[in-house]
């Protein structure tokens, strides 16, 4: 039964920082790219980041980049997602994706396959 459960969510002040990690199995982990998307409030799950099968490549959102750090541990079948100088727009349910691809990364939510529900992260000022 595959399962991915996030964990590390909560309140933070803006310009804090924050880690989540999502936990995977079911599924030969190291085999699968890994993805982070969250939904705010009203609005559509975006995509964040996303990491390759080793860890090699990685792509952000521009949203994000230079303030976020996604990387994964196949050993513990762990991804993570580590936020700095967060801002009140990075509020919303943070969801981790798997997909499994020969090559290159994926931003579509549409193309992933496997999901956890999410972790609540609150970002106030």
């Amino acid at each position: 039964q595959v399962q991915l459960v996030e964990s590390g969510g909560g309140l933070v002040q803006a310009g804090g920082s924050l880690r989540i990690s999502c936990a995977a199995s079911g599924f030969i982990f190291s085999n699968y790219n890994m993805g982070w998307f969250r939904q705010a409030p009203g609005k559509e799950r975006e995509f964040v980041a996303t990491i390759s099968r080793g860890g090699g490549l990685i792509d952000y959102a521009d949203s994000v980049k230079g303030r976020i750090t996604i990387s994964r541990d196949n050993a513990k079948n762990t991804v993570y997602l580590q936020m700095n100088s967060l801002k009140l727009e990075d509020t919303g349910v943070y969801y981790c994706a798997a997909v499994f691809v020969s090559s290159g990364l994926l931003r579509n939510k549409n193309d992933y396959a496997y999901w956890g529900r999410g972790t609540q992260v609150t970002v106030s000022s």
